[in-house]
C-alpha cells in the first residue's frame, strides 16, 4: 500500500458524510473523535477530517490540526488493510479546545484506527 493519501482516499461525497452521521459508529480518543461506517461499494477506504470554528477561530489553525490529523492517518493508514479487505469512509473529528502537539494526534489515530471492527 502506497504511503501517500491520494485523491481516491479523500472522502468528498456529500451523500457518504450524511450517512455517516446518520449511521455510522464512532470511536474516541482525546483529543480525536472517529465516525466511521463500512461500505464495500468502496475502491478504497476514504477520510475526511474535521477541525469545529467554534474552537479555532483562525483559518491558519484549524488548517494545521488538519494537516497533522493527515498526516497521522497517512503514516498508519496500513493497519485499514489489516481488517480482511473491508473498505471504511472515515471521518476524523479534533475535539480538544487547545492547540494539539503532533504526537498526541498520531497516537489517537494509530490507536483509533486499532479500534475498527475486523
Amino acid at each position: 500500500m502506497s504511503a501517500q493519501f491520494s485523491k481516491e482516499e479523500k472522502l468528498k461525497s456529500r451523500k457518504l458524510i450524511d450517512l455517516l452521521f446518520s449511521e455510522g459508529k464512532s470511536v474516541k480518543k482525546f483529543p480525536v473523535k472517529m465516525v466511521f461506517l463500512e461500505i464495500e461499494t468502496l475502491e478504497k477506504s476514504q477520510a475526511a477530517f474535521a477541525v469545529p470554528k467554534r474552537n479555532f477561530k483562525l483559518a491558519v489553525t484549524r488548517n494545521r490540526i488538519k494537516r497533522q490529523m493527515r498526516e497521522g492517518y497517512r503514516l498508519h493508514k496500513h493497519l485499514l488493510t489489516n481488517n480482511n479487505g473491508k473498505k471504511f469512509a472515515l471521518l476524523c473529528m479534533y475535539i480538544g479546545k487547545e492547540k494539539p502537539l503532533y504526537h498526541q494526534l498520531d497516537s489517537s489515530i494509530q490507536y483509533l484506527l486499532k479500534q475498527l471492527p475486523v
